[in-house]
């Protein structure tokens, strides 16, 4: 049986550190000790975020933290400008229709990135538009999408800026207060390197004015139950108390290494990647890739779902497929978490050998090389250019 190797974009492996804190016996939440710990997760969080603001710490999936900042910020009948590009930012659209929300949907093919002229002109037509919903990073394409640039011209507007950060932040660069983003959504499954379970929002004082200002359809979900929480700091409902533990030992090894190191490991790791990829002709599906991921075309005529089942089963590499009209036709890996270069090399042989083996024409050690030179340009000091498609 090939050795288990988990370079998904979500779930992400979890430290030796962190798996053994999920072995110990669990405590009880309403402790000082406990509140100790959640204060430590939460300051953490803030570092990684980079925000002064207040962080919210939800036991439920990332989109349960997508839902809650829907709900809490644009009532039943309001208007919300969201930015579609691939499966997960339609997320974001499917919630505000759920909750009676106006959407004015802006779609960019998939691959494609977000504009930030193309956002202020929608502002400009839509000045009612109580909030604009966008993503980080789109994990089923790769794209990572130019926050700084849409902050910048949401900003002066009425509108507040919520950004899906899930499967990015932590590994792509993502600077909350100074873009203006004023609701940031992340999961701990992805860059957090925490089993799933957790979700956080960053929530800017003019969020909390509008959270004040609206009736909010939520129990679970009210926002202003976890803000009057904090002062403990406390939740107000039991949260997954292992999985705190081991967020903070996550967050602790991300302190140690430096957020700004983390990022510039997940590029280097990006760039070798599609180095790699590049050498064995094969196609990127981002036009602007992400730091926290990449898709890949595979070969035209071959069946996606048999390749990836092929890596697993032959070489224990466990890649992510194509998800609506990508589904059978990519293949998704991550650079994020404790994934380092000789992962990345293991999954580009890995790549090479499969679609050898699977009839398709490789020149094998073509992509390992390509990867490796990337890391022995970055070691020696050196910038590749290979940050496009």
């Amino acid at each position: 049986m090939a050795k288990p190797r988990l370079m998904t974009p979500g779930p992400t492996q979890v430290s030796e550190r962190g798996l053994l804190t999920l072995a110990r016996q669990v405590t009880h939440h309403r402790t000082p000790e406990f509140r100790a710990l959640l204060a430590e997760v939460l300051e953490g969080l803030k570092y990684v975020f980079a925000t002064e603001h207040d962080v919210l710490l939800l036991t439920c999936s990332g989109t349960g933290a997508m839902e809650a900042a829907v709900v809490n910020l644009v009532a039943r009948g309001g208007k919300a400008i969201v930015l579609e590009s691939g499966k997960f930012s339609q997320r974001w659209r499917v919630l505000c229709e759920a909750f009676g929300i106006e959407v004015i949907r802006h779609e960019v093919p998939w691959g494609a990135p977000f504009q930030a002229d193309d956002v202020a002109r929608l502002l400009r037509k839509h000045p009612d538009a109580v909030a604009v919903y966008t993503t980080l990073q789109e994990t089923s394409t790769g794209v990572g999408h130019d926050i700084e640039a849409i902050g910048r011209v949401v900003g002066p507007s009425d509108a507040l800026l919520v950004v899906d950060g899930i499967s990015g932040v932590g590994a792509m660069e993502c600077r909350t207060d100074q873009w203006g983003i004023d609701v940031l959504v992340v999961g701990s499954q992805k860059a957090l390197m925490t089993p799933p379970g957790l979700a956080f929002l960053a929530v800017s004082p003019a969020a909390w004015r509008q959270i004040e200002a609206i009736e909010r359809p939520a129990f679970y979900f009210d926002l202003l139950a976890y803000r009057q929480a904090l002062a403990g700091p406390d939740t107000p409902f039991t949260p997954a108390i292992s999985l705190v533990a081991a967020l903070a030992e996550s967050l602790r090894a991300i302190r140690a290494e430096g957020i700004e190191r983390v990022w510039a490991r997940a590029k280097l790791l990006g760039r070798a990647i599609r180095a790699g990829m590049d050498a064995l002709g094969l196609q990127l599906v981002a036009d602007r890739p992400a730091d926290g991921m990449t898709a890949v075309y595979v070969p035209e005529g071959l069946d996606g779902r048999a390749f990836l089942r092929r890596l697993e089963a032959r070489f224990g590499v466990k890649l992510a497929g194509g998800q609506g009209p990508l589904a059978g036709k990519v293949f998704r890996i991550a650079q994020m978490g404790i994934l380092d270069e000789l992962d990345v090399l293991s999954a580009v042989a890995a790549i090479e050998l499969a679609l050898a083996e699977m009839g398709q024409k490789v020149n094998l050690g073509l992509g390992v090389g390509a990867a490796s030179r990337v890391f022995a340009q970055a070691a020696n000091g050196e910038v590749p250019n290979t940050g496009g498609k």
